[in-house]
């Protein structure tokens, strides 16, 4: 039952591929960070022009959404390296991670809507939010950070032979 689990999430822990290097995972990690913080800004700012009465929302504060933000990028970000070690299917597998992992963070989105009673104009900016950052971190890790072909010995140079 276990392996059929496992080949249903396709983890084979046997990857036809290399790591991405370090240096790529940093880049991606940065164009991210950068990406997904100028999004969120943007989207507040978009959010407030369409709808001045959620002009100083809380959860529309950079110091509110702006840690919350770094830290998910960051876990995403060290999920990718991960991810490519433990499935040689590792793009498939990322993007189900990042849908499921949006979708759990949307949670507390709905709770502020249905219990707390928050303004739904300015939930739904925040769902907005959550998938930009899904997007923007996906694709910048997948894109900057590639695996890169597994070297066989096949694929040495030749060497030549001494005489």
């Amino acid at each position: 039952m276990l392996q059929k689990a496992m080949s249903l999430v396709r983890l084979d822990f046997a990857p036809s591929h290399q790591q991405p290097s370090a240096g790529r995972v940093a880049l991606a990690t940065v164009v991210s960070l950068g990406g997904s913080l100028l999004a969120d800004a943007l989207l507040v700012v978009i959010a407030q022009a369409i709808f001045p009465g959620i002009k100083g929302y809380p959860h529309f504060q950079f110091s509110d959404y702006g840690k919350l933000t770094v830290i998910g990028v960051l876990v995403a970000c060290a999920a990718w390296p991960v991810t490519t070690r433990i499935t040689s299917a590792p793009r498939w597998l990322f993007v189900r991670m990042a849908v499921l992992v949006t979708l759990v963070l949307w949670l507390p989105d709905v709770y502020i809507l249905v219990v707390q009673h928050q303004p739904a104009k300015a939930v739904a900016f925040l769902f907005t939010m959550h998938l930009a950052i899904a997007v923007i971190t996906y694709n910048s890790l997948v894109h900057l950070a590639p695996v890169r072909p597994l070297r066989h010995p096949s694929h040495r140079r030749a060497q030549p032979v001494k005489r």
